[in-house]
């Protein structure tokens, strides 16, 4: 009986030999400069061509090498070459093709050529499709199903290679927006612009047809706006001027793509192995991607062939004393590894932050208190727990606006009566009604001006922030959000309409103040004076449920404040859809994500060309100012200068006084991270930021056994009254045994 009772004590104290139990990663990375992080959905697209979600980008950049980059710590986002070895020379031609200086006018410019040339010696991540025979041939470029038999992931071919990036990879994937085989997210945007794209996308479909079991081999068919130069330059012709572009060629749409890689992946029996471009990449980035289980952990790996960039020896002022220039000139990237492991609920995402086996957080509305604590100022900070644990906080205000809009062809909350006589008569509600009251109402500009100014003082969007969004993000003064060009802080940049300048920092006019412009709209206790009947104001969403419904009741009851009734139409997604389309609506809840970052971005919303109804533009407000067009017109192609500042201004003066829009807020970005994790710094346009962080291992390490230590004393318990046990029933059986 002695020798299990010692035996099962002996596993049971073996336990507590000061190895960490829960440590869900293996015992050999421990000192290893990897980064720890999780992933909630498995991302759809790896192909650079199909790609275009945020969660798809978290990968994608980090893998692929487009000529241009934003520069990490500078702000506002500032484009910086990243393959290019320096910024794209532009030059302009006329609609003959005949040079123009660069001053010259927008209108006469008939297609913009951008000249990209790319750093020398740059090459691709390890990659079978690279890998040579004894003759200097592809090794794998004739595979059968059965030599795919054993091949599960590209680790399981035995040879890999690499070779130098040129400039015909970069044509090669410009070609590939318009393949008729993938799904081409920016295709419609390009086709405008990139010179014969829309007609190389109707030659190619062409050539599907006549042989659609074929490899389409895209360099067999040339594309005239797109041509390579010399081994390391390339040229890309898009129709006027559009300076926009050259945000575009930060995305990994324009990133380098190998032609073999495209061959390589089109072989029998690959796709039924999930060996394709949109599982496994192939990139000239800082990582590759060395495991894909999507439903358990994906992992990036240095890409031993980069060595073309360092850590940037600038940013902004107080970048210095915050630490974030400890690093300047080092080679980039700072981690060789980073494990994404599937996270789908964020309390054991939390909790695995906590312990310190994930390096960084966002924050969940159920954890926000516990790490976030706001000052009577509006400061944030971590909490005294968080701050015993090294935790700090880093903000940054997203490239996004959210707003409530007002639909301009409705007669009580738009108005604009020549616009009522040009466009398309809205359709009929189910109720009879067209945008609820307009049936009834006359068109009075000036009249609903002053009702939409008197909506947007009593919507109060600092308190909306504060109770639904953990005042995660500012309310907005205009469409423009902070970082993006244009925008203006303090007083220069507050919405007069709404607010007044007191004390240093904007203050929302009162409640008097708008009940006021109530009076002056023909509205006095929210009752029209011409009618006698009560105003009514429909509010279209597709929002519903029991969070939804929290936030709509606010709202209702802001329109209480100046005695307006608020009716809620709810709806589903297509429905919803369908009244914007056709201005079967008064107001409407919206947001809009950058694309880039630049006011042209934001304001082409409220361009009149782009109206929703008759034109399908993203002007979901159908608002129309002749002046504001105008301006637009001037400001859109225009470099950044004081000169295009100056237009902006007079453009948002514009909308403040029209206000087609509850301004809203911009959302924050929170992101907290453990002490060891360096060079952190929110940066919402630049999605390659993971090569420029470090870890320091040791201290990692050291705080994980600290936190993560298992308590022993129930073990020595246990053993203790186990042994006690033992030795009881020992004596017992001997004095029984005795007894006989």
């Amino acid at each position: 009986m002695k020798r299990p009772v010692c035996f099962l004590l002996a596993v049971l104290l073996s336990a507590c030999n000061g190895e960490l139990w829960n440590n869900p990663y293996p015992a050999a990375d421990e000192g290893k400069p990897i980064l720890y992080t999780a992933f909630t959905e498995r991302p759809k697209h790896l192909d650079p061509a199909q790609a275009y979600s945020e969660n798809e980008y978290e990968f994608l950049a980090q893998i692929y090498a487009p000529p241009l980059q934003y520069h990490y710590l500078k702000r506002p986002y500032e484009l910086i070459p990243l393959a290019a070895s320096g910024m794209p020379a532009v030059h302009y031609l006329d609609k003959n093709r005949r040079p123009l200086p660069d001053n010259a006018p927008a209108e006469k410019i008939g297609f913009s050529v951008y000249e990209i040339r790319i750093k020398p010696n740059m090459r691709y991540q390890p990659h079978p499709v690279f890998a040579l025979n004894g003759q200097g041939k592809p090794e794998y470029d004739h595979l059968t199903p059965q030599d795919l038999r054993d091949i599960h992931a590209l680790g399981d071919f035995p040879h890999s290679g690499t070779r130098t990036v040129t400039a015909a990879d970069y044509v090669y994937q410009i070609k590939r927006l318009a393949h008729p085989q993938l799904h081409l997210p920016i295709f419609g945007v390009m086709s405008e612009y990139i010179v014969g794209l829309k007609d190389y996308a109707a030659t190619l479909q062409q050539e599907l047809k006549k042989n659609p079991d074929a490899f389409l081999d895209l360099n067999a068919y040339p594309l005239p706006g797109v041509q390579v130069v010399d081994e390391h330059t390339y040229r890309i012709e898009v129709h006027g001027k559009y300076p926009q572009f050259a945000y575009w060629l930060a995305m990994p749409f324009f990133a380098p793509m190998p032609h073999e890689a495209e061959r390589f992946y089109a072989q029998p029996g690959m796709r039924e192995r999930n060996l394709t471009l949109d599982w496994w990449p192939v990139g000239s980035g800082p990582y590759y991607l060395s495991e894909n289980n999507p439903n358990q952990r994906m992992v990036l790996s240095r890409n031993p062939y980069y060595d073309s960039e360092r850590y940037p020896p600038e940013g902004e002022a107080g970048d210095a004393q915050a630490g974030l220039l400890a690093d300047a000139g080092k080679p980039l990237p700072l981690i060789d590894k980073v494990v994404f492991s599937l996270e789908k609920e964020t309390i054991p995402y939390w909790n695995k932050f906590l312990q310190g086996y994930y390096d960084a957080s966002g924050i969940s509305s159920d954890s926000f208190d516990q790490a976030v604590q706001v000052s009577v100022g509006g400061e944030t900070n971590v909490t005294d727990e968080m701050k015993v644990q090294g935790i700090t906080l880093s903000t940054a205000v997203a490239t996004s606006t959210m707003y409530t809009g007002f639909n301009w062809l409705d007669p009580v909350v738009g108005g604009v009566c020549e616009n009522l006589k040009s466009a398309p008569s809205p359709q009929p509600s189910p109720d009879g009604g067209r945008g609820g009251e307009r049936k009834n109402a006359s068109c009075d500009p000036d009249r609903s001006r002053k009702l939409r100014q008197a909506i947007a003082i009593a919507v109060d969007f600092e308190e909306f922030v504060s109770i639904f969004a953990n005042g995660r993000g500012i309310a907005a003064q205009s469409p423009i959000p902070p970082g993006i060009f244009g925008y203006r802080d303090g007083e220069a940049g507050i919405n007069r309409i709404v607010y007044d300048w007191v004390s240093g920092a904007p203050k929302r006019k009162s409640v008097e103040e708008a009940k006021r412009l109530l009076v002056e709209a023909g509205y006095p206790n929210g009752v029209d004076a011409q009618t006698r009947q009560p105003l009514v104001i429909n509010l279209d969403t597709t929002a519903t449920g029991v969070g939804n419904k929290a936030r709509l009741d606010w709202l209702r009851k802001q329109f209480d404040k100046i005695s307006v009734q608020l009716v809620v139409r709810s709806t589903d997604y297509n429905r919803f859809q369908d009244k914007i389309r056709k201005g079967d609506t008064q107001m409407f809840y919206f947001g809009w994500n950058a694309d880039y970052p630049d006011p042209e971005n934001f304001l082409f919303l409220l361009h009149g060309a782009q109206a929703k109804v008759g034109k399908d533009g993203e002007n979901a407000a159908n608002y129309s100012n002749t002046e504001y067009d105008q301006l637009f017109a001037q400001m859109k192609n225009m470099e950044n200068s004081p000169a295009r500042q100056t237009i902006i201004d007079k453009m948002l003066e514009i909308l403040r006084r029209d206000s087609p829009w509850l301004w809203g807020f911009h959302p924050k970005n929170y992101v907290l991270q453990h002490g060891w994790l360096h060079n952190v710094k929110s940066n919402v346009m630049a999605n390659n930021k993971l090569k420029y962080w470090r870890v320091d291992t040791t201290r990692r390490d050291s705080l994980r056994r600290d936190w993560n230590q298992p308590s022993c004393w129930p073990l020595w318990l246990g053993a203790t009254t186990l042994l006690l046990f033992g030795v009881w029933m020992w004596r017992a059986l001997r004095r029984r045994e005795d007894a006989k």
